[in-house]
């Protein structure tokens, strides 16, 4: 059973990069003309439309030979968008509906709920010469690393490192980098605790 379900697995993955392959084909003239960024963002804004596991496996198709890395049992459900060809998506990576994600490592195992908001850095624009619009300002972007393991709660704003192992609860603004295996929560996050290795008791 376990031979045919992985039989089934690998025929819709291959059926996924046929599907694909036009839309491979017309990132690759805009990416070579201006920037890979520029050139996935209206791709993974059409493909975060297609609903169920269809659009799973279709998105992960377009993903893993567009973006630094995506790996094949990587799960990105509807609505969510990657705005950044440097992201890399570890194995067993599940990204929830609705997200939006930056210039990110994501690493294996990684649980990332509904609504959650990745951008690259705290600072994507520099502010501080008042001559010049905000938007015509440098850039100052960065690679926002979310630990193997950890759990990212309902619409979270990550833009500092997230530890291994940790959990950052709904709703939670993380401004400053986490340690491994902690609870964080709050705007801006802060840790509450850290996880231990021994089973909780039971009273």
């Amino acid at each position: 059973m376990t031979g045919l379900r992985d039989l089934a697995k690998a025929s819709a993955r291959g059926a996924a990069h046929i599907i694909v392959g036009p839309l491979v084909g017309s990132f690759a003239v805009p990416a070579a003309l201006f920037r890979r960024d520029r050139a996935l963002q209206p791709s993974t804004q059409l493909l975060a439309l297609i609903p169920g596991i269809v659009g799973q496996y279709i998105r992960r198709a377009y993903l893993s030979r567009t973006i630094a890395a995506c790996h094949k049992t990587v799960t990105i459900e509807f609505g969510t968008t990657i705005s950044r060809a440097g992201t890399r998506l570890d194995a067993h990576a599940y990204i929830g509906p609705g997200c939006h994600l930056g210039l990110v490592h994501i690493e294996r195992d990684v649980l990332i709920a509904a609504g959650v908001h990745v951008p690259s850095g705290a600072h994507t624009h520099r502010i501080d010469d008042l001559s010049q619009p905000i938007r015509e300002q440098p850039h100052d972007e960065r690679q926002v690393r979310i630990g193997a393991g950890s759990w990212i709660g309902e619409a979270a704003v990550i833009m500092a490192d997230v530890g291994r192992d940790t959990i950052v609860g709904a709703g939670a603004v993380v401004t400053r980098p986490l340690p491994p295996r902690s609870v964080a929560a709050g705007v801006p996050a802060r840790v509450l605790r850290v996880r231990c290795d021994e089973p909780a008791r039971v009273l």
